[in-house]
């Protein structure tokens, strides 16, 4: 907000002095000087600045595209296009095909293992890093960092784990439930026994291969340590051989809760549809009362009509020590972030970039779309908005407290690690193999990826 300020003032700055040397020249003849240097000045203050905005999070274009217009009212000099992206299209190549042609796009919001892969293409951020430290919750920042380097300003913040409903879980119990007395997996099979002995499905299990293979099985790499380095390292011995995924006891301590996730299923005639939407409405209805999935789903919960009010989440308890990392903190991370171009654009738009980006994450009206609009939670501080989304409320109270994971390890996989895994995942979900056959196929990927 300060940049912006800052820029308004020195607009209206120039703009005066530049009225003046027009005054005075009819006047009292001012050197022809003085009169070139402030016609320099307004022009470049005035100077017609194009962004182009590519989008990977095209079910909010037209949120951006609002955006942009209120942006240009405030800077008439100041043009931002959208670069549309199809939903669950070929978003990648069009993004390469851009960069190929020379024409790439000036801010471009991507997936963090994107920009990291085409790391070269953008600009090193480093200069706004303190800036954004300042701005953004502790961590923040430092989750966004690639390769140690800063480049890509984090927007939104997303958190997984167990989602529960708390009028489901209440009437089953007799009670009221206190999500912190589940530390363990003991702890949460008492309450599913609950559950199930009221009648109710104790927990939702979505069969998609990216709820399983990235969400679930991925937290064994985030598991390791709380570092992303040494998960990073740990990923590398999968590669080398040199760990074996079998021997692992994170792996099998989230394998063991998996199993129990599977015992509890509310899909277990069919775990396999993987109808999202059905899913989470069930679940908001009270048809189950936790649901394996993250805070994004309230795109879905939050419209429903008759849906219950009330819903919270719990971190995936993986062993029966309390103390273990993991059983008290929920997955979290900046899935998108905003980077900028550095191959072909010019230091126009780069600076007009970093001052956009900043007047959208800090102003009132770009909080407004991100989170009432969007539906989004933002990893800053001074946060001028209330949300409708209430698991992201209840996954900042995590935030707040430190108790988040940090899983940003997943930006420095494969893209097919989420599929390919997952698939085994979902043999493993329906019984067309055992832990064995699971890890000897997540290890056979892995070792695979350390050949190539």
């Amino acid at each position: 907000m300060k940049g912006f300020k800052l820029t308004i003032c020195l607009v209206l700055l120039l703009s005066m002095l530049a009225a003046c040397s027009k005054g005075n020249d009819a006047s009292s003849k001012t050197p022809a000087n003085g009169n070139k240097q402030g016609g320099e000045q307004t022009q470049q203050a005035e100077k017609e600045v194009k962004l182009t905005f590519f989008n990977t999070s095209a079910e909010v274009n037209e949120v951006f595209e609002k955006l942009f217009k209120s942006y240009h009212e405030l800077h008439p000099n100041v043009t931002v296009e959208l670069i549309p992206t199809p939903i669950g299209g070929a978003q990648i190549e069009k993004f390469q095909s851009l960069l190929a042609s020379g024409n790439p796009a000036t801010i471009a919001n991507l997936d963090a293992g994107t920009i990291l892969q085409y790391k070269d293409s953008f600009l090193n951020l480093d200069s706004e890093k303190a800036k954004y430290e300042g701005l953004t919750k502790p961590g923040a920042v430092e989750g966004a960092l690639l390769d140690g380097k800063f480049l890509g300003i984090p927007w939104t913040a997303q958190g997984y784990g167990l989602l529960y409903n708390k009028r489901a879980v209440e009437e089953a119990l007799g009670g009221t439930f206190d999500p912190a007395s589940i530390k363990t997996r003991d702890d949460l099979e008492a309450v599913f026994k609950k559950i199930q002995a009221s009648g109710k499905a104790p927990v939702m299990i979505h069969g998609a291969d990216w709820s399983l293979g990235a969400h679930y099985l991925g937290l064994t790499y985030s598991l390791q340590s709380d570092k992303v380095d040494e998960n990073r390292k740990f990923v590398e011995s999968l590669e080398s051989g040199n760990t074996k995924l079998a021997d692992n006891s994170q792996f099998n301590g989230l394998m063991d809760t998996f199993d129990l996730l599977k015992k509890y299923n509310a899909r277990q005639k069919d775990p396999l549809v993987a109808d999202y939407n059905k899913d989470s409405a069930d679940f908001a209805k009270g048809e189950a009362a936790f649901y394996f999935m993250g805070d994004w789903t309230w795109a879905v919960i939050g419209p429903l009509e008759g849906r219950d009010k009330e819903f919270g989440v719990i971190p995936v308890p993986i062993s029966n020590n309390p103390d273990d990392y993991g059983n008290s903190q929920i997955a979290y991370s900046e899935p998108k972030l905003f980077a900028i171009d550095n191959s072909g654009s010019t230091p126009e738009q780069q600076k007009a970039a970093k001052e956009f980006i900043e007047w959208m994450v800090t102003s009132q009206e770009g909080q407004d779309a991100i989170i009432s609009q969007m539906g989004l939670s933002m990893p800053y501080k001074d946060v001028k908005v209330k949300g409708t989304n209430i698991i992201s409320d209840a996954v900042s109270k995590y935030v707040d407290q430190g108790k988040v994971m940090n899983i940003g390890v997943i930006n420095y996989l494969p893209q097919d690690y989420w599929s390919k895994t997952g698939a085994s995942m979902q043999k493993y979900l329906v019984g067309k193999t055992d832990r064995k056959g699971l890890a000897e196929e997540v290890q056979q990927y892995w070792e695979y990826q350390g050949r190539k």
